[in-house]
């Protein structure tokens, strides 16, 4: 069976050991960088690699991008076949547990032209709730030649800030920010310059996807919550941003496990848009 949003601790277990499974751990504190790793090392899902946010995940910040621009394509499939990732391989990506930082790899995999790639459901915390087996160190790349990987780029997978400026002026997208909401509202920013939100945004915090456990709620659940959020707006016109293009992957893998595909990544997000001056800012609810 071939997992394209979501899959279990008990689906995954049952994977255990095959060679077209892939297991990443997507793990990562914005707040201290090494503690994903450092967290991979003392335990992790046995046969997992680890996948950097900022190295492997992201591209290097320059003085026009936001914090965590999306890497290049083939530098990324390099790296995935260096965890034997290939065309035919299932990819299972999981965090720390509700999936925030596991949903970038997720969108990475697609906009790559890669569907066989599901995040765990409630993380590495539902794999341990289970007493599931768990290893310490670091696992080796996978043995060469490296598994054939295509890279079918999804070209209008995301827009660029210049895109959603003009989305802005014509008024016929709906921006949808998965920030908390305090963030949201610029009465408090812990990481970036300015506080507030794109004008006419509206707030969708990706926790609003998530049962008080960690985990998604049940896809028929997430489909009449997003439709009573969307209204009349239709999942092709709708722009998904947050901080940095991160968690609002989050959101993007939401809306596709409620059978609401094609909303689109603005990548740069937030920190991106505040690089330049002249962009609106917008601050309250």
């Amino acid at each position: 069976m071939i997992h394209t949003t979501l899959i279990d601790a008990q689906s995954l277990a049952a994977l255990a050991g095959r060679p077209d499974i892939a297991v990443i751990d997507c793990r990562f504190d914005l707040a201290s960088p090494a503690a994903g790793r450092a967290a991979y090392l003392e335990a992790h899902i046995p046969g997992a690699h680890y996948a950097d946010l900022n190295r492997d995940l992201s591209a290097p910040v320059t003085p026009r991008t936001g914090r965590h621009p999306l890497p290049d394509p083939q530098r990324l499939a390099a790296r995935l076949q260096q965890f034997g990732i290939g065309d035919d391989t299932q990819i299972v990506a999981y965090d720390a547990g509700n999936g925030a930082f596991a949903a970038r790899l997720w969108w990475l995999a697609r906009w790559l032209g890669h569907d066989q790639v599901a995040v765990l459901d409630g993380g590495f915390a539902a794999w341990t709730a289970l007493g599931l087996a768990t290893v310490g160190g670091d696992a080796p790349d996978a043995p060469t030649p490296a598994p054939r990987f295509t890279v079918r780029l999804a070209e209008g997978a995301w827009l660029t800030s210049d895109q959603v400026q003009g989305a802005l002026r014509e008024r016929r997208r709906l921006i949808v920010d998965a920030r908390a909401p305090e963030r949201f509202a610029g009465t408090v920013e812990p990481l970036d310059a300015i506080a507030g939100h794109l004008p006419s945004a509206q707030n969708f915090p990706f926790t609003r996807n998530l049962r008080a456990d960690g985990r998604f709620l049940a896809p028929d659940e997430l489909r009449s919550v997003w439709r009573k959020f969307l209204g009349d707006t239709e999942p092709s016109e709708v722009i998904a941003m947050c901080g940095s293009g991160v968690t609002a992957c989050h959101n993007l893998l939401s809306l596709e496990a409620a059978g609401l595909p094609g909303a689109k990544l603005y990548a740069g997000s937030w920190s991106e848009w505040i690089r330049d001056p002249s962009h609106g800012v917008a601050t309250g609810s």
